[in-house]
């Protein structure tokens, strides 16, 4: 038995090592691609003094942005454009600050009522609509004039990963985007 054990390891080790021969020319080498998704990188900016008009048909205010108004990133139809709302600023207790920007849809509750922002995108615009459960034709300035949003456009691919979007810099932190990549504009 231990002659047929020790003739069995014998040939495995003899037939494995047949196996193997000279390594071969090496291949072409490919063409190098773009960084990001697809070739295509995340794009962030920011837009300030954003005025909503009232519908009173619709009885809502709205705010459509113009893409290429603030950027020269091409948007395909499978991306994400995330919006973000500028609360405010905290300081902390080291002296430190950090601004606040809440993900919308985003909903505030008034004395009359219940408002929301919304944002719906196309390849060529963001329109950010503000809706609520009573008449907004007499809706406080301070929710309709000089509003702060950054807008986080995130290729189809990335769109689908396992990201905290409600956290801004969650996103952008795995899109490799930084407070310097931030493009900022005024809307007027």
């Amino acid at each position: 038995m231990k002659k047929s054990l020790l003739l069995l390891g014998t040939f495995f080790t003899l037939f494995f090592t047949a196996c193997e021969g000279p390594t071969g020319p090496p291949g072409f080498d490919g063409r190098d691609g773009e960084n990001g998704f697809d070739g295509r990188e995340a794009q962030v900016f920011e837009v300030d003094d954003v005025d909503f008009s009232y519908i009173s048909e619709d009885n809502l205010y709205e705010s459509i942005l113009v893409f290429e108004d603030f950027t020269s990133f091409e948007v395909l139809p499978n991306d994400a454009v995330l919006v973000y709302q500028y609360d405010r600023t905290v300081e902390f207790q080291d002296g430190s600050q950090d601004d606040v920007w809440n993900l919308i849809p985003q909903a505030f509750f008034t004395n009359e009522g219940t408002i929301q922002y919304t944002p719906g995108h196309t390849t060529k615009d963001v329109e950010i609509l503000i809706s609520g459960n009573y008449d907004l034709s007499n809706l406080e300035t301070q929710f309709t004039q000089g509003q702060l949003f950054r807008f986080v456009i995130v290729p189809g691919q990335a769109a689908t990963a396992k990201i905290d979007k409600s956290s801004i810099s969650a996103v952008m932190s795995s899109m490799g985007l930084t407070e310097a990549d931030v493009l900022k504009a005024s809307f007027k």
